[in-house]
């Protein structure tokens, strides 16, 4: 299998950043940030077996109908790590088919480890002719922002990013993220100023967006005691089936809005496997998100 490596710049500027690339294809192709979760209640929903068979008819079909459309993909590796190595092939065949039909490829991973072990996960994940290289990765900071290291040297030298869980839709993330430090700012603040130093340089440099991004649920409500100008991208969790629509957009996310990736996986994915009503779904989602940020 040939791997496409992360797109470059002339000769003398190396890869192209992330965020770079991120701002083009929403710009492009609309705002919008599709899930691959080829979870056994919905490959039966899709009349599908839930095994290999299904797995690679699944993603096939998503990937034809979305990934020359859509700025964002975003595999489940957990979807397809559960069957196994012959699934991780699956997952491999997902993410050169759809960055070879131009869209990002987000690999949601959720890495987070320390040492050695973090940067084997950034080789498997982020560095260019691996078999799983994709544009970007989310990854968790929980056992320490600084362990994130060797991912964040990987992602800037190789034109990739990084998407680190701040604020998530999930109720039981309040507990760690919403813990106060002995300054008084709790964890999920403090993750979004780290990523605002991480991006400075792009955005100084002129970047209109940044590569290191956060993951901040649509489904808070009103985020205005948090400084969300980070200076990259807010990939935005909950929309659709969760219960957030893209009008609720602006309410959570304020003037950060235009820097939202919205996620939607369930309420675009319901509507296979008919390539044409995945395509319509889609696109649907996009002009609805792009209506409530031309509205801010």
């Amino acid at each position: 299998m040939t791997h496409s490596p992360a797109p470059t710049g002339p000769a003398s500027t190396g890869p192209v950043p992330f965020g770079t690339r991120l701002r083009h294809a929403m710009d492009e192709r609309g705002p919008l940030c599709v899930g691959i979760d080829p979870h056994g209640s919905l490959l039966t929903s899709w009349g599908l077996t839930d095994d290999l068979a299904g797995l690679e008819r699944f993603s096939r079909t998503v990937v034809e109908a979305l990934a020359d459309r859509v700025a964002v993909l975003k595999p489940q590796s957990a979807f397809f790590e559960r069957f196994g190595s012959r699934g991780v092939a699956v997952l491999e065949t997902t993410v050169a088919e759809a960055r070879a039909a131009g869209a990002l490829v987000l690999m949601d991973a959720k890495r987070g480890d320390i040492g050695s072990t973090m940067a084997a996960y950034a080789d498997t994940f982020l560095a260019p002719g691996a078999p799983l290289f994709s544009d970007a990765l989310t990854v968790s900071p929980y056992l320490g922002y600084g362990s994130l290291s060797p991912a964040v040297d990987l992602a800037r030298a190789s034109g990739t990013g990084l998407f680190v869980l701040a604020l998530t839709s999930n109720p039981e993330g309040a507990e760690v993220q919403h813990a106060l430090r002995a300054d008084g700012r709790n964890i999920g603040a403090t993750m979004l100023a780290r990523l605002a130093r991480e991006n400075a340089a792009e955005v100084a440099a002129g970047a209109a967006l940044g590569s290191f991004g956060a993951v901040v649920g649509a489904t808070l409500g009103d985020l205005s005691s948090y400084d969300l100008a980070i200076g990259g991208p807010l990939l935005a969790p909950g929309i659709g089936a969760q219960g957030a629509t893209p009008a609720d957009l602006p309410k959570v996310f304020g003037a950060a809005v235009r820097q939202v990736v919205p996620n939607v996986s369930r309420g675009v994915l319901r509507h296979g496997p008919d390539t044409a009503a995945l395509r319509g779904a889609a696109e649907r989602f996009a002009d609805e998100v792009r209506d409530a940020v031309a509205a801010v």
